[in-house]
């Protein structure tokens, strides 16, 4: 199933973000596509803020930490960016099955470089540049 958005500003990017977070109730595993700078971290902005897990100021992009965690009451939310990360050797020193709980959601940038994510995936949301603060974004369930 696959439902699409559109979103014209970063603020309501943001605000669907927020509203997704109802339908990732966890464990999840979200691969998150999109070019650079079509607006993933924003989402994941709203996503944080949806589980009460951090503020959209206090979510940055991971580019270089690779891991972000974000604990809110119930749900802890990993932001999660494989841009660096090239072989499965390096994927693996990420420990991220140790993040798979009960209570957590994985939300993977650039999780397709890697077959695993496509497999094991419950989610992915594809960002799409439409212009300067528009996007298309699909959410494709299964």
């Amino acid at each position: 199933m696959t439902r699409e958005f559109t979103t014209k500003s970063a603020e309501e990017t943001i605000a669907l973000g927020r509203e997704l977070a109802s339908s990732l109730a966890p464990p999840k595993v979200v691969v998150l596509r999109g070019d650079l700078g079509a607006g993933k971290t924003t989402l994941v902005k709203g996503v944080a803020q949806g589980f009460n897990a951090a503020e959209e100021e206090d979510v940055t992009s991971p580019t270089f930490t690779l891991i972000h965690e974000y604990r809110g009451p119930e749900t802890t939310v990993y932001h999660i960016d494989l841009y660096r990360v090239d072989t499965q050797r390096e994927l693996e020193t990420l420990g991220l099955d140790d993040l798979m709980t009960e209570n957590s959601v994985l939300l993977i940038e650039w999780g397709e470089k890697f077959e695993r994510f496509e497999k094991e995936r419950d989610i992915e949301i594809a960002i799409e540049r439409l212009g300067e603060s528009e996007r298309n974004i699909s959410v494709i369930i299964g």
